[in-house]
């Protein structure tokens, strides 16, 4: 049977920036760069996302468009007579299906967050009690349930449809109206009264915040991010590069994913520091910026209720632009490797991932006392995993796939890199692949472990 492809370039380029653009863009980018020199942050960042994820990005997409194969069989395809390489394929199976156990159940609280706006939750109590939501909605697993139990099952509807009716069709009007969404929010934030000090503090570069913390501070958040922003290390991209054309160099259309992923994560930071300063509320980095901060912003806000509602309509787009390309990942390795057909593939990874997601709502309510890896519950347990130990173990055996002799060979991923129209990846950074990016990953392993 022949291989799906995208039916357009900018299908391809959205799909994969919406792959990457996710809730750490909204919930911990902005709060980044406002306590980490401003604009010096968002320099040091660019740096990061040139030196480490650019080219981890096109060495991922290289295997999937050089093989037109999900992981495992992409490097059964590519990989040496008689290596192993493969068995990382299923490594990187496990991560998505880790990934999705936690980031369903989150993704759930932003459908949950947008149904509580828009019905009205908010405009019944007072700021006082905004805490009190959020603890109400984790103790309560039958609303947790309903609602990642509501993007599992959406998202793999819209996988059942094939790439380009389901995925493709439906990521490209999705992210159309996320960046509509983002752009209506950050104006209207930024013309609110005393707004402007607040974008000020977001990207101005700030010397003294910079001193105050630390240069070797900033530069290491910034790697952080930088590397963990495009969600490398797990296969999400190399299946989509399994389903591009050869029309395109690989730099030229990663330089894309990486400006589309970086224009939302800032553009979060001029919706969130001008409100936040205007309303004069401390923002906060992670879950309670989301939960705690900007509803008490929305709740004094002309319209509160209609911004709010917009917000999260905004953060529902953007994890779920995630999730359905992880789970097209999933599908296409149920198809490759056990020769299902989509709909078999859809049905038994649905009901997996439903049954594979319930510990971690349960961690927050029935098992709340249950503690895991470092005494921590089982979200940020499985978020450990992923996070400090699959993306980038999985990130440095792309590289030395693609760089080794005992792999792809650099030849071959820089033919690949270069096939199309485009920015191409330049022969003499061999020496900077070999030596320099490896010890940047490993840096990244060890400050995770720490």
């Amino acid at each position: 049977m022949k291989r799906e492809s995208f039916k357009s370039r900018i299908g391809f380029i959205l799909v994969s920036a919406g792959c990457a653009i996710g809730i750490g863009n909204v919930w911990k980018f902005p709060y980044l760069v406002g306590q980490n020199g401003g604009g010096i942050f968002v320099l040091f960042y660019l740096c990061f996302l040139l030196l480490i994820g650019l080219p981890i990005l096109t060495m991922e997409l290289a295997v999937g468009r050089a093989s037109k194969k999900s992981v495992v069989k992409a490097y059964e395809v590519l990989e040496p007579k008689g290596t192993k390489w493969h068995l990382h394929g299923w490594v990187c199976i496990l991560g998505c299906y880790l990934l999705m156990m936690y980031y369903t159940t989150v993704s759930g609280w932003m459908l949950s967050y947008f149904f509580k706006f828009a019905f009205g939750t908010f405009s019944k109590i007072d700021s006082s009690q905004v805490e009190n939501v959020f603890g109400t909605m984790l103790s309560r697993p039958e609303e947790m349930t309903l609602c990642m139990a509501i993007t599992v099952i959406g998202g793999f509807l819209v996988c059942s449809l094939g790439l380009q009716k389901g995925l493709e069709k439906i990521t490209t009007i999705m992210m159309a109206c996320l960046l509509l969404l983002i752009i209506v929010l950050a104006v209207h934030s930024l013309m609110l009264p005393g707004a402007l000090e607040g974008a000020k503090f977001y990207l101005f570069p700030n010397p003294e915040k910079v001193k105050e913390i630390g240069l070797f501070h900033v530069i290491s958040q910034a790697m952080n991010q930088a590397f963990f922003t495009l969600s490398l290390g797990v296969a999400a991209m190399e299946i989509f590069g399994s389903y591009m054309s050869e029309d395109y160099s690989l730099t030229g259309e990663g330089i894309r994913i990486c400006a589309l992923d970086t224009f939302v994560a800032i553009l979060s930071g001029l919706i969130i520091f001008p409100a936040c300063f205007s309303f004069h509320v401390e923002p906060n980095a992670g879950p309670p910026l989301i939960f705690f901060t900007l509803p008490r912003v929305f709740m004094h806000m002309a319209g509160g209720r209609i911004w709010g509602s917009l917000f999260f309509v905004f953060m529902t787009f953007a994890s779920f632009s995630t999730v359905i390309a992880v789970f097209e990942n999933l599908i296409s390795t149920s198809i490759d490797n056990f020769h299902w057909d989509r709909k078999k593939a859809v049905i038994v990874n649905c009901i997996l991932i439903l049954l594979l997601s319930i510990p971690c709502i349960l961690g927050y309510n029935l098992w709340k006392d249950l503690k895991l890896i470092g005494g921590r519950d089982v979200l940020d347990s499985e978020d450990f995993i992923v996070s400090n130990l699959i993306l980038p173990i999985g990130s440095l055996v792309y590289l030395l796939f693609c760089v080794s002799k005992w792999g792809m060979g650099f030849p071959r991923y820089l033919e690949e890199c270069n096939k199309g129209e485009g920015v191409k990846m330049p022969a003499f950074l061999l020496n900077y692949f070999r030596f320099v990016l490896p010890i940047f990953i490993l840096l990244l392993l060890f400050q995770g472990l720490l």
